[in-house]
């Protein structure tokens, strides 16, 4: 069966935005999980998806134009990461939306129809986010990696990460890697003894 593996970005006090739903601490946007080599469907939430298609059109648009979202360009990385969005299925769950923009993204309504796509044959698929929707995917037994960038930052109050997970969750490490700036990524199996861990990396 294929994996969904959830990656995303949070604060080193487990936010992924602030109080006022700040991302500006955020410095890129472009894959630093390794995911879209081994993906072929992105999975988010309805309320995310809105922001997250609005952010990826305007670089397809304008490659080298400063993003309204960010105040600057987008990286190299991050227009790789547009071409990526470009030509993947996306899958969207939400009971409200009743329209994607995009010609490869179709709208689902329960989890049930998530769990059945998994059984089907493909490649893995990424749980963008936010936060809430991977929440309902981690307590449906749905996801079976989490690759977290931690940033080197205090937001305080703010939107928690894991603040809609119910139960324990066992957690088995597989790498961890200090990136560029003092971000550090870490990378979860969610069910133990399936998979080998991978070695160890920390670089400088």
């Amino acid at each position: 069966m294929r994996k969904i593996i959830a990656a995303l970005q949070l604060s080193l006090d487990g936010h992924i935005e602030g109080p006022q739903g700040e991302l500006d601490w955020v410095d890129s946007w472009e894959d630093r999980f390794g995911v879209c080599e081994q993906v072929d469907t992105c999975l988010l939430g309805g309320a995310m998806y809105p922001g997250y298609e609005g952010y990826w059109s305007a670089i397809q648009a304008d490659p080298t134009g400063v993003l309204e979202f960010t105040g600057r360009p987008p990286t190299s990385q991050e227009v790789a990461y547009a071409r990526f969005a470009a030509v993947t299925d996306h899958v969207v769950l939400s009971r409200s939306l009743r329209h994607a923009a995009w010609p490869r993204t179709r709208i689902v309504r329960d989890l049930a129809a998530i769990r059945a796509l998994k059984s089907l044959p493909g490649r893995d698929m990424h749980a963008v986010g936010g936060a809430a929707f991977v929440a309902s995917l981690i307590n449906a037994g749905l996801v079976d990696e989490l690759r977290l960038i931690v940033n080197p930052i205090l937001l305080g109050p703010g939107k928690r990460l894991f603040g809609d997970v119910t139960g324990r969750h066992a957690l088995r490490l597989l790498d961890v890697a200090v990136l560029t700036g003092g971000a550090v990524r870490m990378d979860y199996a969610l069910r133990p003894g399936t998979d080998e861990p991978l070695a160890t990396t920390l670089l400088p």
